[in-house]
């Protein structure tokens, strides 16, 4: 499936239980991680201070693990193809969330997202379930596996029960 194709949400609900797609990578510097820092107050030498990290058991700076996390609405959008008659899509939560490698700066990461369920919780609402693995290029564990739920706001629908 092409991410710049359109699909409808009946073509999405078919898909459960099987792989959506895998995001574009993002290469995670020592800028952006600075940035997320200074946003979120957490500036841990590990973080921020090159040297002073240079000297733990990770050899130099790590990314938090929040700043993997917030990546995955960027990858999500470069992982699937956009649907039909959605005109906004939130995050509504996480049920498990495994911080399971650090991703050193300098390194590249992509999302690989699977539907796990799609339900319509109200008309035109529609609760996606995705299992999502943040790789990072190179290493063989995940950087994260988390279980997200987003909430679809789709226009135009039929009714229909899906899941």
């Amino acid at each position: 499936m092409e991410t710049t194709d359109i699909i409808t949400i009946d073509t999405l609900a078919a898909l459960i239980g099987q792989p959506l797609g895998v995001s574009d990578w993002y290469t995670v510097d020592q800028a952006n991680v600075n940035c997320f820092a200074e946003v979120s107050h957490d500036r841990q030498f590990i973080h921020t201070d090159p040297a002073a990290a240079a000297l733990t058991p990770f050899g130099g700076t790590i990314a938090h693990g929040f700043f993997s996390l917030s990546l995955l609405s960027a990858m999500f959008e470069t992982a699937l193809p956009p649907i039909d008659g959605v005109t906004m899509a939130m995050n509504y939560g996480f049920d498990t969330v495994r911080f399971l490698s650090p991703v050193r700066t300098g390194k590249r990461v992509r999302g690989r997202f699977a539907l796990k369920s799609l339900n319509e919780r109200n008309p035109g609402q529609w609760l996606m379930a995705l299992d999502v693995s943040v790789e990072i290029e190179g290493e063989c564990r995940p950087a994260l596996v988390a279980h997200w739920i987003a909430l679809c706001f789709v226009d135009h629908r039929e009714e229909k029960a899906v899941g």
